[in-house]
């Protein structure tokens, strides 16, 4: 390792961030290539931006070109490693690399259970090198690798909902939140992000793409992933339809799949018993004791989701979106989003759309 250089005197020699993903073996292969794959996008989208087209083959932009990022995957021991997915990945040691050239440094996930054990030369040397980065981020489990070098303590973080309680149980002094697909904390003049899992790793690095190099390269990068939106970090891990059907175990998926497609019709008690094929009490009673919460915390759930994606997707007006989702008025519409979200409608979406 190399003597500490300040990150910003390092970011000004490289005109490329250079981004190091730190892996172990069993690597979650898209926990990585997600990631890389939106900094390569947003790379394109700079370059298309100023009509410079450069050659994927040789790694290499034109002398003229905008270079926004430099990615490089490396593990402990370099060469061929193995992924949980059974597809070999080629890296670089990371010992051979300077960690003051680090721009960011991202640790992808890995198969995390009761008696796993975290590889010690890895945590090592993210403990030894975070504090040249500009900033370090996590996707899934990585967290325990942050958590393992310290690098959380004290923060909020986030992990696949799967993990938090272990993460909470084998790090009581990380604060994790088991809800959003991603956490940005900054404190002690550091910068730390951790993510959900898989795919929620592709919403962290589009964040972290427009916190770079802004909305519209961030927003053309997701375009050219196709993907369905970018999220928002504070979003839930879960869509509420999936999440009602999984609580309920299948006693009530066809409703809430009947739900989701009729949010602008009346859906009170009366109407969900009569589609259940249950009378209005029985249906409530087994409802509650099957998805946990009442019906009407479902309907107005799903219908606060359904109306988010319409604001980033769409440039319809307000009072058509209130009506699409059942709110009815445009008033009900801002008062369920500001109680769900803590934003006005028309702030989210200026925040999120994708045009």
């Amino acid at each position: 390792m190399s003597s500490h250089t300040s990150p910003h005197a390092a970011a000004a020699r490289h005109a490329a961030r250079h981004v190091v993903f730190a892996v172990a073996p069993e690597l979650v292969l898209l926990d990585a290539c997600g990631p890389v794959e939106a900094f390569w996008r947003a790379e394109l989208a700079m370059r298309a931006a100023s009509g410079v087209c450069g050659s994927r083959s040789t790694n290499r932009a034109p002398a003229s070109a905008p270079c926004a990022y430099r990615t490089t995957l490396a593990s402990v021991a370099g060469g061929v490693l193995p992924t949980f997915a059974g597809l070999p990945v080629v890296t670089e040691r990371l010992d051979t690399l300077d960690p003051a050239t680090i721009d960011t440094l991202i640790v992808p996930g890995v198969p995390i259970g009761d008696t796993t054990e975290l590889q010690p030369e890895l945590v090592a040397w993210i403990a030894a090198a975070a504090p040249y980065a500009r900033r370090v981020a996590s996707v899934c489990t990585g967290a325990f690798y942050l958590a393992a070098a310290g690098m959380l303590d004290g923060r909020r973080a986030a992990t696949h909902w799967r993990n938090a309680a272990q993460l909470a149980r084998r790090f009581p002094r990380v604060e994790v939140d088991p809800e959003p697909i991603f956490i940005r904390d900054e404190r002690d003049a550091r910068v730390v992000w951790t993510s959900a899992g898989v795919s929620a790793g592709i919403d962290l690095a589009l964040a972290l793409i427009e916190e770079d190099c802004g909305h519209a390269v961030a927003m053309q990068a997701a375009r050219r992933l196709v993907v369905f939106m970018k999220r928002p970090g504070g979003q839930s891990q879960f869509s509420e339809a999936l999440t009602a059907q999984d609580t309920a175990g299948g006693e009530f998926d066809a409703l809430h799949g009947w739900m989701a497609a009729n949010l602008r019709g009346e859906l009170n008690v009366e109407r969900l018993a009569e589609e259940a094929r249950m009378s209005p009490r029985t249906f409530a009673r087994r409802y509650v004791e099957a998805v946990g919460r009442t019906p009407a915390r479902t309907v107005s759930a799903m219908r606060v989701e359904a109306a988010a994606h319409a604001l980033v997707q769409s440039r319809r007006p307000l009072k058509r979106i209130a009506a699409d989702c059942g709110f009815g008025t445009e008033q009900n519409l801002r008062r369920a989003f500001e109680r769900h979200y803590g934003v006005l409608p028309l702030d989210y979406r200026a925040r999120f759309a994708a045009n």
